[in-house]
């Protein structure tokens, strides 16, 4: 009757055992995974250190050295404006080094650039002529894809000025745009109240309509810059231009045809002006370098806000 009524209850002695091995298991693999994982972030941590460290260094002081003369060269790319790379504090700064190193034999200026502020090129025009003053060493300008507006009104100063005869020069003029939005505003029923303290102080307020005598005093400062510019290239380039009506309009014209034109003075590259010129190869870049963690940020799209509300604002003036 006893033996009927008995259990057998299994054995979980090697049950628990093996449980109890996977769960060290399990813990050995967290903890192993946890520290790969600190190393992995200390390595990229040390990566990033290392990446900042370089960008922060200016590149002439890894390639300077040895006592041999150099052509220093300067880029200019993209938009001439404060906020950009190519502001003239930018651009001004590595012309001083340039200028204030004894290895330097010549300059030469590589650009890149639709033009832009007409205040920013006017520093770097003076401030070319200032320095050459002080120490007269050969500045040259060379213009490869692009080389218009204000870029151009920059390589005006040079001592002379060469492109590849495909590249892209001149646009000799100025430009302030801007939008009108009144007849959108109309058909969706918005009202504008714009409240000013003298009578033209809105006039460039693209949500109020264009008033003729606003206009015409408008034109006639882009007309002034206008001249200002003209003065400046012609100051720069002497003699050699052969004006035409068509030179100062605006228009841009090959390579090819701004030689024809007396807007450059010769085809060729950086590296084969710099034999030409210098019988050397040797170069250093003294372009000044972006800060690194400002480059992540405009990458990573935090300029956008910027560019918009400089679109739906008043315009500045612009070389293009």
């Amino acid at each position: 009757m006893d033996n009927e009524n008995k259990v057998d209850y299994p054995d979980t002695t090697k049950e628990w055992k093996l449980i109890e091995k996977v769960v060290t298991g399990l813990q050995d693999e967290q903890r192993k995974s946890r520290r790969w994982g600190i190393f992995f972030k200390l390595m990229a941590l040390c990566y990033v250190i290392f990446i900042v460290f370089v960008l922060r260094s200016p590149a002439q002081d890894m390639v300077r050295g040895g006592g041999q003369p150099y052509t220093a060269i300067i880029e200019i790319n993209g938009m001439i404006a404060a906020d950009q790379d190519a502001s003239a504090d930018n651009i001004i700064t590595a012309l001083r080094e340039a200028f204030e190193d004894e290895q330097t034999m010549g300059v030469v200026m590589r650009i890149n650039s639709p033009g832009g502020s007409p205040v920013q090129s006017g520093y770097v025009f003076d401030e070319i002529k200032r320095l050459k003053q002080i120490r007269d060493i050969p500045v040259y300008a060379v213009i490869m894809d692009l080389g218009a507006s204000g870029a151009y009104y920059i390589a005006a100063a040079a001592d002379e000025i060469y492109a590849d005869k495909a590249s892209l020069v001149g646009s000799i003029g100025v430009v302030g745009s801007s939008f009108g939005f009144t007849g959108a505003m109309d058909k969706l029923g918005i009202e504008r109240r714009l409240y000013t303290s003298g009578e033209n102080k809105g006039f460039l307020d693209p949500f109020s309509p264009a008033n003729a005598q606003q206009t015409e005093f408008w034109q006639g400062v882009l007309k002034v810059t206008h001249n200002q510019f003209i003065e400046q290239v012609r100051l720069g380039r002497g003699d050699r231009l052969k004006e035409t009506p068509e030179m100062f309009s605006g228009l841009v014209w090959s390579g090819e045809q701004a030689l024809e034109m007396g807007l450059v003075d010769g085809l060729s590259s950086t590296s084969q002006l710099v034999r030409t010129k210098f019988n050397s190869e040797e170069m250093v870049n003294f372009t000044r370098k972006p800060d690194p963690w400002e480059s992540l940020v405009q990458k990573l799209g935090a300029s956008i806000g910027a560019g918009v509300a400089t679109v739906v604002t008043a315009p500045a003036l612009q070389l293009r």
